[in-house]
């Protein structure tokens, strides 16, 4: 290691928060993978498979649909998001603050690192319903909103602290938790899926002797294709498809996995985004699906989504183990990228202080267990919010050079506040919400690709009447080490 990057690293402890990372600390392939892997596959999911179920989707559509969508996301990972983030090597909230200026990115962290606090909360939150069956402790419903034992509360608590803890102290040991958890909690998710189908066959007395058997049970008994439950939108192949695209659509098309691949040794280490989707989102929303299918088969009456007894009526304690390692291991890179997001406000703070601190705020929320309750509708939103930045992100690192315009242009003319980003932000957020209000919530899914579209438009129009407008404070620099020329 030179004494530069020895430098560096004592400087920005280790993770390089205003600087690019350098060569010596970038990882391989297979930390990805167990990231990715142990990211998405959550505890969650077992909240998120039944969704389907609910929504009266056949199974033509679902099985289609998410293999359509989760391949867009991995497309998305591996031709938006992965090329930027091993050029720049920065984080997103650094990289933004060269775009749009101190006063705008605040603002934008801030919103950022909030909702990464909640949706960490509602992991922990799963976690705990694992917790709740295995203590034999009173746990509230999950459309209450207070807690209502003291044994919820220290679950909670307990939950939280080891996740905030690890996320605290940076990317390596996150990945490497990833890496050991992440082939285990797979292996148990198929077997929740291969045991809720032989309790299928049990509880139905079906007869399954091949594939057109078995996907004549998923049609009949599983995956309907009938009214939705109450409350709840009908799902076709196109809805299955854009949850699926867009579920994380904060991390790969809003750009946040800047922040996790600059740590890629080669652009294609995108492609362990895969791992999450197929191994993840598509199993185990597969296997969820059944099980809450199942319990629905045995109590018509009970639709309550409970994470916990969900997998232990599936697989014992092994499952209320993986709910709680799995809920962990997702919850550890979203307190990560929130305390980047925090820290990026106050940059001369410690980012293992910050880290700790969010992680305390992300636990207190997973004490309210409406939050984990309003889930999907909650990372519809904020997917949505953060969208029109990762837009501008694009744009600024291939488009705005191409233009004769200037790159991270709040940098080089000293500003604060580039207006052009900023009315990007908030024309798309109007335009996508004041749809979804007129026409409903279950077009948060739809809005987000026009939305990506209108940023990017605005953004490019602006840019060329703001930047003729402004006199540059300094000449443009030489790219550092790591980043790519226009």
């Amino acid at each position: 290691m030179s004494t530069a990057e020895q430098s560096q690293e004592t400087h920005s402890g280790s993770e390089f928060e205003r600087e690019p990372v350098p060569q010596s600390r970038l990882l391989g392939f297979r930390s990805f993978v167990g990231m990715y892997a142990g990211e998405h596959t959550a505890g969650t999911e077992l909240m998120i498979g039944p969704l389907f179920v609910a929504a009266g989707v056949s199974a033509i559509d679902l099985v289609v649909g998410l293999l359509v969508g989760n391949l867009l996301a991995v497309l998305s990972w591996v031709f938006l998001c992965a090329p930027i983030a091993t050029r720049a090597r920065l984080t997103l909230y650094y990289q933004l603050e060269k775009i749009c200026g101190r006063k705008l990115v605040t603002l934008y962290d801030l919103a950022n690192g909030v909702m990464f606090c909640f949706l960490a909360g509602a992991m922990v939150t799963v976690s705990a319903t694992a917790l709740g069956v295995w203590f034999d402790f009173d746990m509230p419903a999950l459309n209450d909103w207070l807690p209502n034992s003291v044994g919820w509360v220290l679950a909670v608590l307990a939950a939280g602290t080891m996740i905030a803890v690890v996320a605290a102290y940076g990317y390596q040991i996150v990945a490497k938790i990833g890496e050991i958890a992440a082939p285990w909690m797979v292996l148990v998710f198929i077997a929740f899926g291969l045991v809720g189908l032989g309790q299928f066959i049990d509880a139905t007395g079906t007869k399954v002797t091949s594939l057109s058997d078995l996907w004549a049970l998923a049609n009949t008994h599983i995956w309907q294709g009938r009214d939705p439950q109450p409350g709840q939108v009908k799902f076709t192949f196109w809805h299955v498809m854009f949850f699926a695209w867009f579920c994380n659509m904060a991390m790969h098309i809003g750009m946040s996995d800047l922040s996790v691949l600059r740590f890629a040794r080669k652009t294609w280490y995108g492609v362990a985004s895969a791992t999450g989707m197929f191994l993840g989102h598509y199993l185990a929303w597969l296997a969820a699906s059944i099980l809450y299918a199942l319990q629905l088969h045995r109590e018509p009456g009970n639709t309550s989504v409970l994470p916990g007894p969900l997998a232990y009526q599936a697989a014992g304690l092994t499952g209320l183990i993986c709910v709680i390692i799995a809920g962990w291991t997702t919850a550890n890179p979203t307190i990560y990228r929130a305390g980047l997001a925090f820290q990026a406000v106050i940059p001369k703070s410690s980012r293992f202080r910050v880290t700790l601190i969010t992680g305390a705020i992300a636990t207190i929320a997973a004490m309210f267990p409406a939050l984990a309750m309003k889930l999907l509708d909650f990372v519809a939103l904020y997917g949505l919010v953060l969208m029109p930045m990762g837009a501008v992100v694009f744009m600024d690192f291939w488009v705005i050079p191409k233009l004769g315009l200037h790159r991270s242009f709040a940098e080089l003319s000293g500003r604060h506040f580039n207006w052009a980003a900023g009315a990007a932000w908030v024309v798309t957020l109007a335009v996508c919400l004041g749809i979804v209000f007129i026409v409903g919530r279950w077009t948060l899914w739809f809005v987000a690709l026009p939305g990506w579209f209108i940023a990017s438009i605005v953004y490019l129009g602006l840019s060329r009447v703001y930047q003729k407008q402004a006199v540059l404070s300094t000449t443009p620099r030489p790219v550092q080490p790591g980043t790519a020329q226009a």
